[in-house]
């Protein structure tokens, strides 16, 4: 996978937003507030173009030409296209063009929130990231897409079928409405956990680990074995020295019930006690940092681990210098493997999650990366038609099909459905064909991260070699945990927590390495803690069960 990971950016915008929701309990209509009333108005005008009988699985195609202003993320790994068949096809299927604004995936951030802020956005902006969009609501740039779905027959069928209420709610803001169009998942799709080195394990009789307990033994293990080596020195750190950018401390902290490293938010729902607490403070988060002191006082885990770049730590995996790493499905097909295609007999293994104090559980939403909509675009006449459009494309099956896999007997044969699917002899991506000689995204411009967002769990696992289809099928028959319950700030607690959300991560970042590293002891955790309390944690968390309250009274 490329390093401007789907959870890294998740990361870098997510954290101390309190924005999710408790499953089971929305009260929202699938059209709108939670009232299910519609903000949608007269529609009439803005009709041209439009089907007049779209309906979920049916072919959206315009009754006239139309062409839709998209942005564009120009990834260097499939550079943009004007004339990719994606496009071309496209246009004979739905009678649309797409006019693109491309920006370079470094400033796509950036240069999004610019343009959006001076009004001079397209119609169409993907590639959002919740919260992302939060910043726009006040100003009116963007549109509250709920007040639409009912243009949304796939969308709305796809909520129902799949019971994506609560998930949904994770995107509304105080008034009860969303302003992101999110990709769907069926369930909730773990990618990262670690990669071990199956044939030093094989060959030293080590148990491939279902707990953190017995991880913590075949660490020690292995360095009993390789008494010279760090058996673990990991990666996913370097674009944010420390725990704050981290996907091990993400993956432990959901073992741990809490929120850590890319995954961090300064507040965690507290079911027993009915309110939120500051996560940095917690029990939880405590004992996941002594766990993590633990293995760095025994020498199981490198200390360079949490600053070192994701190369310097691939190499040493590749030259077995260490036998234990983070990992995602892509990476062990394309570094991984690769990378030891020279050591005689090697193998590679993603385990499924180690289970921990939280038990066999998923933790998270099923909602993805999705799109905005400039407010603008309400008044296109136009407007019916590109959400049917947007709709057929983003949440229809042959919509995702298509933009994921192409054209059925040119790029790929068979089907998802009933384990048929395969690339084209010709065709090849993500290592599922090596022999293929066109790339899937940079030859043809499918499976594009503009395009293609969500899906069934059959069509994710399309995607993935059968050592990672065992990985999904293990992780899927995990209970899936509910999410906690809506807080979302209005604009004055938005800014007056801003104010303290930097300091206080700082804070955690810091003293979370420093405890991890042995450079604090960990008996002066309660200090710590009342430092937090110094920068404002309670205040922070006191305004969080605020917005929670009043949302839970607006809304139910």
């Amino acid at each position: 996978m490329n390093s401007f990971s789907r959870r890294r950016f998740l990361g870098v915008l997510g954290g101390g937003i309190a924005v999710a929701a408790l499953a089971g309990c929305s009260t929202h209509q699938p059209g709108g507030a939670s009232s299910g009333s519609s903000g949608a108005g007269d529609l009439s005008s803005n009709k041209v173009g439009a089907m007049d009988a779209f309906a979920a699985d049916a072919q959206f195609k315009a009754t006239a030409p139309l062409d839709f202003g998209m942005m564009m993320l120009n990834n260097p790994n499939y550079p943009y296209k004007a004339n990719w068949e994606f496009f071309t096809d496209l246009k004979q299927m739905t009678n649309v063009s797409v006019s693109a604004t491309t920006i370079p995936q470094s400033d796509y951030p950036t240069k999004v929130g610019v343009m959006v802020g001076a009004g001079d956005a397209p119609a169409i902006i993907p590639k959002t990231y919740h919260p992302a969009e939060q910043a726009y609501i006040s100003s009116g740039a963007i549109l509250a897409v709920s007040d639409y779905l009912d243009l949304m027959p796939n969308l709305t069928a796809t909520v129902q079928n799949w019971n994506l209420d609560s998930d949904l709610d994770t995107l509304r803001g105080p008034d009860g409405k969303f302003y992101l169009l999110p990709g769907l998942h069926e369930n909730v799709w773990v990618d990262y956990s670690i990669a071990v080195r199956s044939d030093i394990l094989q060959k030293h009789g080590i148990d491939v680990p279902g707990t953190w307990d017995e991880f913590t033994t075949m660490l020690q293990a292995l360095k009993t074995a390789y008494p010279s080596l760090y058996p673990f020195s990991d990666r996913w750190s370097s674009t944010q020295p420390g725990p704050g950018a981290n996907s091990l401390l993400a993956t432990l902290g959901n073992a741990y019930n809490t929120h850590a490293g890319w995954n961090y938010q300064h507040q965690t729902w507290d079911a027993s006690q009915g309110q939120f607490v500051y996560t940095g403070a917690t029990d939880d988060y405590k004992a996941m940092v002594t766990l993590l002191n633990s293995w760095v006082n025994q020498k199981l885990l490198d200390p360079a681990s949490f600053t070192q770049s994701d190369a310097q730590a691939e190499q040493k995996f590749a030259d077995s210098q260490s036998f234990v790493i983070s990992a995602n499905a892509q990476e062990v097909v394309n570094t991984y493997e690769k990378d030891l295609t020279g050591v005689a007999g090697a193998t590679v293994l993603k385990i499924p999650v180690p289970i921990g104090p939280a038990g066999a559980v998923n933790i998270g939403s099923r909602i993805e990366c999705g799109v905005m909509i400039s407010s603008s675009a309400r008044k296109s006449p136009n407007f019916v038609a590109m959400m049917q459009f947007l709709d057929w494309l983003y949440y229809s099956e042959a919509g995702k099909m298509y933009a994921k896999w192409g054209v059925q007997g040119q790029t790929y044969t068979g089907s998802v459905d009933d384990g048929t699917f395969k690339l084209a002899p010709d065709v090849n991506w993500g290592g599922l064909n090596p022999s293929g000689t066109k790339q899937l995204n940079v030859d043809y411009g499918f499976f594009n991260g503009v395009f293609a967002y969500g899906g069934s769990s059959n069509l994710l696992n399309s995607q993935f070699p059968p050592a990672e289809q065992v990985f999904q099928k293990v992780m899927n028959q995990r209970k899936t945990l509910p999410l906690d319950p809506p807080a979302p700030f209005d604009d004055q607690q938005q800014q007056q927590t801003t104010l303290w959300a930097t300091a206080l991560l700082d804070s955690v970042n810091q003293n979370t390495l420093k405890f991890i590293l042995g450079q604090r002891p960990l008996s002066e955790w309660d200090q710590y803690v009342s430092e937090l309390g110094g920068l404002n944690s309670k205040q922070y968390i006191d305004a969080v069960n605020q917005a929670y309250q009043t949302y839970k009274k607006a809304h139910g």
